[in-house]
């Protein structure tokens, strides 16, 4: 009789422990050498509980293979079991075979097991083949001998990151989360509810190229906008705080006044519905573990615990803040997160990934080929924003300078204001946007007229 192996994809723990996932055969734990590996996975770099995720998953499709399909266990598999997998998965017709980048993330997941196993003696040798390789560091260059797992496939998918123009960012905004017509009126029974939130939510997205759980694990707190009626700038400085953004490394992005405004005015008005509707259903009891804290009078960003210990509030991962409940002398009254549904609960994650799926399909059905996720959002942010400082760079540069100088002038700058903007680890992650600056036509235009203009005035030409 097959056994039901299956992923839970959350421990009953609180801290980070609570997302690493654990597989399960018939309701009890599967192996517990296995379950090491998962725990230990934070350990060796992989933190992302999305990752953390997908490698579950991988592995669970592993392990039911290997029990229907090859009858033996996943530490005694040889490469007859690979190749065989390799066969249901990726020769195994149209409707059962997966993509190249599904395959070559399978692969990588179930290489990080094995390789793992053999450190820790579980197995001799790994049932995938290896070879040596040259990895080229950035610009062509030899940088140091590697292993590549053989089982890799050539992807011809492009790598580029896919963004969108303005004008289609604004159609979607219009169309597919506000649920209104091309021109921007309203459209009888399509009008989203809670499509002015949803498209402020994809504004912030768009302005700051934060990612999809850095926007969404904000706390209103810290948006209080009171202090900026009046300054002269245009930008907010905002410190990211390291336990919100990927790798934990926190950095200062600028989110524009206007932006900011209108979320003030969705907090006082909107969210404070939202609030009343969470108290009157005592909101706090359908949160899983909700974390019970009280502001502190003379330190805002210190959270008091029902514990009687103090947090500062950059020390809340992004699953634990869409726990917290304010409190006002132990009683419940608010969530801290920002961003509320209609009942008061913290919008989570996934949610705003199926809001956008629902926004990608009204466009669809009004005659528009759009189809946006969050990321993508991130990555429109990257390009029209380094098109801008490329042609603003190329209004500045010196003229009569020689060629490699006028390059760094012209590129590095841009570069890494985007790199510390995204928060990227290395700038050559940030090169990829350079392709996509071909796309914007006009910008392009505009920076080419302007460089020979000042190549004229430098008497280069």
């Amino acid at each position: 009789m097959e056994r039901e192996i299956r992923l839970q994809e959350n421990r009953d723990a609180d801290g980070p422990d609570r997302d690493i996932p654990m597989i399960l055969a018939d309701g009890v734990l599967y192996d517990p050498f296995l379950d090491k590996f998962f725990l230990e996975l934070p350990l060796n770099g992989m933190r992302s509980r999305h990752s953390l995720r997908a490698i579950g998953y991988d592995i669970v499709v592993w392990l039911r293979f290997l029990e229907q399909a090859r009858a033996t266990s996943v530490w005694s598999v040889s490469h007859d079991d690979v190749v065989a997998f390799h066969g249901v998965r990726r020769r195994g017709g149209a409707s059962r075979c997966i993509s190249v980048s599904s395959w070559n993330r399978s692969v990588a997941s179930l290489d990080k097991l094995y390789r793992w196993s053999m450190d820790q003696g579980l197995i001799e040798t790994s049932p995938f083949r290896h070879r040596k390789v040259w990895r080229r560091g950035f610009g062509g260059r030899r940088s140091a001998q590697t292993e590549r797992n053989m089982a890799y496939e050539p992807s011809a998918t492009s790598s580029e990151p896919r963004f969108v123009s303005l004008e289609t960012y604004r159609l979607f905004s219009r169309v597919g989360l506000r649920g209104l017509t091309r021109e921007g009126h309203e459209r009888v029974g399509a009008r989203d509810r809670n499509g002015m939130q949803n498209a402020l939510f994809a504004d912030l997205l768009v302005s700051t190229g934060l990612r999809l759980e850095e926007a969404g694990s904000l706390l209103a707190c810290e948006v209080d906008t009171g202090h900026i009626y009046g300054g002269p700038q245009r930008q907010i400085r905002f410190a990211l705080p390291p336990a919100v953004s990927k790798g934990n490394r926190g950095r200062t992005i600028l989110i524009p006044r206007r932006v900011l405004m209108r979320i003030q005015d969705y907090v006082e008005i909107e969210r404070a519905r939202s609030i009343a509707k969470f108290r009157i259903r005592s909101g706090w009891t359908g949160i899983p573990h909700p974390i019970f804290v009280e502001r502190s009078a003379y330190e805002p960003a210190i959270f008091k615990l029902s514990d009687g210990s103090t947090a500062h509030i950059d020390r809340f991962v992004p699953a634990e803040r869409l726990r917290l409940i304010l409190c006002d002398e132990g009683a419940p009254y608010a969530p801290a997160a920002l961003w509320l549904s209609e009942t008061g609960l913290p919008v989570r994650f996934n949610s705003w990934e199926v809001i956008f799926l629902r926004a990608s399909r009204r466009c669809i059905n009004a005659g528009l080929a759009i189809r946006l996720s969050p990321h993508q959002l991130r990555h429109t942010f990257a390009v029209h924003m380094l098109a801008m400082l490329i042609e603003q760079q190329i209004g500045q540069a010196t003229p009569g300078v020689n060629g490699m100088e006028a390059y760094r002038q012209l590129l590095s700058d841009p570069l890494q204001q985007i790199q510390r903007l995204l928060g990227h680890a290395s700038i050559a992650t940030t090169y990829v946007y350079l392709n996509q600056i071909a796309e914007q036509a006009d910008t392009v235009d505009t920076a080419v007229e302007r460089l020979l203009a000042a190549l004229t005035d430098g008497d280069v030409l």
